[in-house]
């Protein structure tokens, strides 16, 4: 399994790069909008996911080791194929996609070209049960935040349907701040 390619840029396209190695192989990798943007120089280092299929062998290229967590994550929703996952890892950078999963925005994902509401709400249901492993991969302390809240909201009974439809609303960003603020609005 190639884990990583190394080498030098050949050509660059919004949604692959051909990448010349030491060794003079020219390898052709699937990347994200936000990984084109961000190639600065003609040296890259990849971290790749390949591909295997009866009648193709496909890289993905990530520079960030959190979207190609995400893209693995995708891959393993059922009906979401590498072309879906790539589409979803160039709408959102892996926090902006935990917290869509975590507040279980069907409208945000749907945004995505190729996923409607049946299948966005099937990846928001089959990766609700992860969205822990994907604030993990996410620095973001308000992300974090809004995890932890929810998951204080849930202990004290609240339904997480109502917990991420409040927690959208709230503007805090540490957990005691989020928690009072949606317990407020509970009470309304």
């Amino acid at each position: 399994m190639i884990s990583g390619i190394k080498g030098k840029i050949f050509t660059k396209e919004l949604s692959h790069c051909d990448v010349e190695t030491a060794g003079g192989v020219i390898y052709r990798i699937n990347i994200s909008l936000s990984c084109y943007s961000a190639i600065l120089d003609d040296e890259v280092t990849f971290l790749t996911t390949a591909i295997y299929r009866e009648d193709s062998q496909t890289l993905f290229g990530f520079l960030d080791p959190n979207e190609q967590k995400m893209f693995e994550m995708l891959l393993k929703v059922n009906g979401v194929g590498p072309k879906v996952a790539m589409a979803i890892c160039s709408t959102f950078s892996p926090s902006a996609f935990a917290e869509v999963v975590a507040n279980q925005d069907l409208k945000t994902i749907t945004k995505v070209p190729g996923i409607g509401n049946k299948s966005g709400g099937l990846i928001l249901v089959q990766l609700g049960e992860f969205s822990s492993q994907l604030v993990a991969t996410d620095s973001s302390p308000k992300t974090q935040a809004v995890y932890e809240a929810t998951m204080a909201l849930e202990t004290l009974g609240f339904k997480k349907e109502m917990i991420n439809k409040v927690l959208g609303t709230c503007s805090g960003t540490t957990v005691e701040d989020l928690v009072k603020e949606a317990l407020a609005k509970f009470q309304k």
